[in-house]
């Protein structure tokens, strides 16, 4: 880990203490009741066992918790994960990819240690925001049929082109054929109570603001089963439309039966490259948490970038032993727990020995809560990734940050997610070449004599930093001056030039004697330059030296 994650500044939380957990506590409480509904949708939503999801909030509490060198954020699976997870369950099964977690886990660390915490910063955040908008899209596409009571028969799998010979799209006109009204009257009033809550009551503050919409929107789904059970059979779903966790007779009998890796998978190639997408990703995801987090600090600390990879990579890894789903810091449950009054990093690991504790202790209950309900919780979570109003804030910012985001966006949709992905970051460099392209330096262009006769006085003047993706820009520059000019070439304020514009500019001053084209060099040189000689004084091959310190 970097030096800088062991300074004391950097240093993210305070000791627990009696006073902390007085705030730590009932943040803890918020925490799990909007993490229990989010846990298990996010498992819904990735087409994995209910159970993984539940797994992967206790590991996020208690190990990455405990690991992590953060003081608000809360770990947990991850709504930005779904799409990779749905992909990765489709084609390997579950029981290969859960060694393709551990693998991302052993990679992450590798992360940590390698100092790599500040690599996320060097990724275009047009691209990372259309990564997280168009998988918002793709959640609320993939929970359509869930609020509509297609549990058995979900939209299919991740491109867009399905096997069937539908689309992504084609096939949400189908959902009508197996349309459960009870289901779809669920979902229908939890969005509802969703979007009231967090329009309208969440901003009045107080309880309303101390107790989450989702939180609301699940323990309706629960009273509305429980009281149709037994009032109105005729409204209450079938079980096959509710949570259907395991319900153990004792703590050895509920671990003994979850999941456990399939560890033939070492030998599949496929493991190993969702291990090595599921490590970028889930990094990538939490390094974003983590400075949004930060920002949510009242003490203002600084949460060490690869003490937290370390984290994560620890929390995959038990994980994936145990059967879950892969964890990242998660901004939503973050934001809960800032917003709680949360003081320590205690509230986080609490929130984890909380959920423990109620699936190990009521399960039952868990198995009241409709699909449908957690599929309006997650198509609102869909929607806040992909809200409008980003769209319109991302077209404000100019088109060299919107045509990455929008192209990012539209690729996952109508492709998948690493198409998707590696068009905007195809983009988002082509907008950054052409910047450097104009960028480079500043031609400035006079001419001597009456009506444009005599020779042309040209001042190329570079800028402080010129490397080879300059350098198509800058040789387009000398194929406009013309035989006869003047040319003076400015690198006083020029902190590096790169080799191959230090070759390109002595190309230049090579065959400038036969153009009839007289250069003079400005700025600091390596070595004396001979002198010019008349009548075309240019500056001999060699003005520049072949390394790479600055000019």
């Amino acid at each position: 880990m970097s030096s800088a994650d062991s300074s004391p500044s950097s240093s993210p939380s305070r000791p627990f203490t009696l006073a902390t957990l007085r705030s730590d506590l009932p943040a803890s409480l918020v925490v799990f009741c909007v993490a229990v509904p989010l846990c298990l949708g996010i498992a819904l939503a990735s087409g994995a066992p209910l159970v993984a999801g539940i797994i992967a909030g206790i590991v996020g509490g208690l190990v990455v918790g405990s690991l992590s060198g953060s003081a608000l954020g809360v770990s947990g699976p991850a709504a930005g994960l779904a799409v990779v997870v749905l992909n990765a369950i489709d084609r390997l099964g579950f029981e290969p990819f859960l060694v393709a977690v551990i693998l991302g886990g052993l990679l992450q660390i590798g992360f940590g240690l390698a100092r790599a915490g500040l690599l996320a910063f060097f990724f275009p955040a047009s691209v990372i925001r259309g990564m997280l908008a168009g998988i918002g899209v793709l959640i609320v596409l993939k929970q359509i049929p869930h609020a509509l009571g297609r549990d058995s028969t979900p939209e299919g799998q991740l491109a867009y082109e399905q096997a069937d010979g539908d689309t992504t799209l084609s096939t949400l006109g189908h959902l009508l054929e197996s349309l459960d009204l009870n289901a779809a009257l669920v979902a229908g009033i939890a969005l509802v109570l969703l979007l009231f809550w967090d329009l309208v009551l969440a901003k009045r503050g107080g309880l309303f603001q101390l107790i989450q919409g989702p939180v609301v929107a699940v323990v309706f789904g629960i009273v509305f089963q429980a009281v149709a059970s037994s009032s109105a059979p005729e409204y209450s779903l079938a079980a096959s439309h509710l949570v259907n966790l395991p319900v153990a007779e004792s703590p050895i009998a509920f671990f003994a039966g979850l999941y456990s890796p399939d560890w033939g998978g070492f030998v599949n190639a496929d493991v190993w490259r969702t291990a090595v997408t599921l490590a970028i990703v889930a990094s990538l995801e939490t390094l974003l948490c983590v400075e949004a987090a930060d920002k949510l600090d009242a003490q203002a600390r600084v949460t060490p970038p690869n003490r937290e990879l370390f984290a994560q990579g620890a929390g995959n890894i038990a994980s994936g032993l145990l059967g879950g789903l892969p964890v990242t810091q998660v901004i939503v449950r973050s934001s809960a727990n800032a917003q709680s009054g949360a003081q320590t990093k205690a509230s986080a690991i609490l929130h984890g020995a909380l959920i423990l504790g109620f699936v190990l202790l009521l399960p039952e209950v868990l198995n009241l809560i409709p699909l449908s309900a957690l599929a309006a919780v997650l198509i609102v979570v869909g929607y806040k990734l992909a809200k409008p109003a980003l769209f319109v804030d991302m077209y404000r910012r100019g088109l060299g940050q919107f045509i990455p985001f929008v192209t990012t966006v539209a690729g996952i949709v109508f492709t998948d997610l690493l198409t998707g992905i590696g068009l905007g970051l195809a983009v988002a460099l082509t907008v950054i070449l052409r910047a450097h392209y104009r960028n480079s330096h500043l031609l400035q262009v006079t001419e001597a004599g009456d009506e444009g006769e005599g020779p042309h006085e040209v001042t190329l003047t570079l800028a402080q930093e010129v490397t080879f993706l300059n350098k198509a820009g800058l040789a387009k520059a000398f194929e406009t001056i013309t035989s006869g000019s003047k040319v003076t070439i400015d690198a006083r304020d020029s902190v590096f030039i790169d080799n191959d514009i230090k070759d390109l500019i002595n190309t230049f001053c090579e065959g400038a004697p036969k153009r009839g084209i007289a250069v003079e060099f400005l700025g600091p040189r390596p070595r004396e330059t001979p002198a010019a000689q008349p009548p075309a004084p240019a500056v001999p091959a060699g003005t520049l030296d072949g390394d790479s310190t600055p000019a």
